[in-house]
């Protein structure tokens, strides 16, 4: 499962990235996933936006076993 998570997370990287931003994954662990905000996305006052419905909606899209995904 972690690959596919990493997988997915290749394909959003690059927009985060434009923005100045990053995601690093840190476990997976029964389903919840536990990822890393970066660069301009640690500080960033939508971070939480775009964790839930950036990041944990297509995860759970491409890997149906996420059941959530949570910043560390």
């Amino acid at each position: 499962m972690r690959e596919k998570v990493e997988a997915a997370l290749a394909q959003i990287r690059p927009h985060l990235q434009r923005d100045g931003g990053d995601v690093e994954l840190v476990a997976v662990e029964d389903g919840v996933v536990k990822v890393r905000l970066k660069g301009a996305c640690g500080g960033c006052p939508m971070a939480m936006v775009t964790l839930k419905q950036g990041i944990e909606r297509i995860l759970k899209e491409a890997v149906p076993e996420v059941k959530e995904v949570v910043a560390v």
